[in-house]
């Protein structure tokens, strides 16, 4: 693709070469680089990424989550603005000094915007890709919280088990072979490792399953997002491993969480 001259970065032709390489919000995007753009170099270079297929979100360095802008470096997973109905979900059932940890956290943003809505908690954060890591600290610190990186539950601190008021885990659930038919937004400049959940989309949430009782507090809560086709098999799995599990989903974010409880054992 041909370079921006400088001499044509004005809003109408920013809008033009937006239009003209399949941005469908042209105009909001237009706007929306003008104003991070540090000089007429770096904006030129800002819609030339963008042009070529980048997401808005690398390009501009940061995304709007729940309210918020949180930091998301190119490569990172971005936060979908569906999940927010993960974070009106999981809000509401946390005590008071919640402990709240973000598993598979990419960015951070889930966790990071679960203990803003709170008004503060203890946030723990963890994942496996080092890009997501180094993002998610810069988010995660914001929130007063610490982050991991390493797979799953295994860099958390063990003083955390049995302590799990509210555990979120965003992982991933494409399927495998569907992994190739995703926008290439995602494919192509998203981590493979945050999109790929295994030949059914649910391998990754087994694990979760298998090890979340050991770490939630009684009455304790494990939440994730699937698809509506997956929200039966998830359930099952949850199930299986002692939880006791809800459907809940929404029309309005075009989304479906489950929402498991660990059971409060009584004498």
């Amino acid at each position: 693709m041909s370079a921006v001259p400088s001499s044509s970065l004005s809003l109408p032709a920013l809008v033009t070469r937006l239009r003209a390489a399949g941005c469908v919000f042209a105009e909001d995007e237009a706007e929306l680089l003008l104003s991070a753009a540090a000089d007429p170099a770096d904006l030129a270079a800002m819609v030339e990424r963008r042009a070529a297929g980048h997401p808005l979100e690398h390009v501009l360095g940061w995304a709007e989550f729940a309210g918020r802008r949180y930091a998301v470096d190119a490569g990172v997973f971005v936060p979908r603005r569906r999940t927010e109905f993960l974070v009106t979900q999981a809000v509401p059932l946390a005590p008071p000094r919640a402990v709240v940890v973000d598993l598979c956290c990419g960015s951070g943003a889930l966790g990071a915007a679960v203990v803003s809505a709170l008004g503060g908690a203890e946030l723990h954060a963890a994942d496996i890709d080092p890009a997501a890591v180094r993002c998610a600290r810069r988010n995660v610190a914001e929130a007063g919280g610490l982050t991991y990186e390493g797979d799953l539950f295994e860099p958390l601190p063990v003083a955390l088990q049995g302590r799990v008021d509210v555990l979120i885990a965003n992982v991933p659930y494409v399927p495998t072979a569907k992994v190739g038919l995703l926008p290439a937004e995602a494919r192509v400049h998203e981590a493979l490792v945050a999109l790929d959940g295994g030949v059914d989309g649910l391998d990754v949430l087994r694990r979760v399953a298998a090890e979340a009782p050991r770490w939630l507090a009684p009455g304790g809560h494990l939440l994730f997002e699937v698809s509506e086709r997956q929200a039966d098999e998830a359930v099952a799995t949850v199930a299986e491993c002692g939880l006791l599990a809800r459907v809940v989903s929404s029309e309005e974010w075009y989304a479906t969480v489950v929402v498991a409880r660990m059971p409060v054992l009584r004498n």
